[in-house]
């Protein structure tokens, strides 16, 4: 594990006794330029770590808002070769810790270890892969501890017990806890259910939680901010997107990031 930014990140939360936030956006949507202005200014607005997901045509995990911005990240011709670039121009104008969320297709098509090489040479801190199941993972893991990228697992509402278990003891980085069953997107409220598959993965290690998955609105992070030490917000940022020229959208989304992240410290 990278015991680096990402560790870093969460040190300094647990010294000020704050929650973190974790926003995201599809890199290359509208374009890569756009995202680097947006990844910049969010980090100014008080985002504690980004992600990057990386389009892919067939993101089973997202719901509508992220697909369409996929596609139109793709049709843009966005690669990961670019977004790779785009996190060697980042590091040069931020420390904020940087996690690449991919489905796997498209770290095969790269190749697994040389991706991994390229992402931790760029800058990257951590990779999440939701597509890439626990029973598979090992070598995938391997590579990225030698690279110092943190492999960050995802747990489901309705993961096991034994399950979380096993995959807290693989979890580098964080653990990010999916908030609902089914796809990104905004949703009302969360289930109780929930909250305790995030104190079983507390049973089972000592690293920092997230959650993510329909996480939109200020009541949101104020109610499951207790239960965890970061929340990821993503359909909603990507939304706020939609429709906006690059000044408009930064705008749009660094008043949401400010908006949450002072819910947050009122915890």
């Amino acid at each position: 594990m990278s015991g680096g930014r990402i560790a870093a990140a969460f040190g300094r939360l647990r010294e000020r006794g704050e929650k973190g936030l974790i926003p995201f956006v599809t890199a290359g949507y509208p374009n890569l330029e756009a995202t680097r202005s947006l990844v910049l200014a969010m980090a100014e607005s008080g985002a504690d770590l980004i992600e990057l997901g990386v389009p892919f045509s067939d993101p089973l995990a997202d719901g509508p808002v992220i697909q369409r911005a996929s596609q139109a990240a793709l049709g843009a011709g966005t690669s990961l070769a670019g977004i790779l670039a785009l996190v060697r121009e980042l590091r040069r104008e931020t420390d904020v810790p940087l996690v690449l969320m991919s489905y796997f297709n498209p770290i095969f098509s790269f190749g697994p270890g040389p991706l991994m090489s390229a992402a931790a040479l760029a800058g990257a801190d951590g990779l999440i892969i939701p597509d890439l199941p626990l029973e598979e993972a090992g070598p995938v893991l391997e590579r990225a501890d030698e690279c110092g990228l943190d492999l960050i697992p995802l747990v489901a509402p309705t993961s096991t017990p034994r399950r979380i278990a096993a995959i807290a003891g693989q979890a580098r980085g964080f653990v990010y806890c999916v908030s609902v069953t089914g796809v990104t997107g905004t949703q009302a409220g969360y289930s109780e259910k929930l909250v305790g598959v995030c104190r079983t993965v507390r049973e089972h290690t000592g690293l920092p939680i997230a959650v993510g998955f329909g996480i939109a609105r200020d009541a949101q992070v104020r109610a499951l901010a207790p239960h965890v030490d970061a929340l990821i917000v993503g359909s909603a940022i990507v939304d706020l997107i939609d429709g906006a020229d690059e000044n408009g959208s930064v705008k749009r989304v660094c008043s949401l990031v400010l908006e949450l992240k002072q819910a947050l410290q009122k915890i």
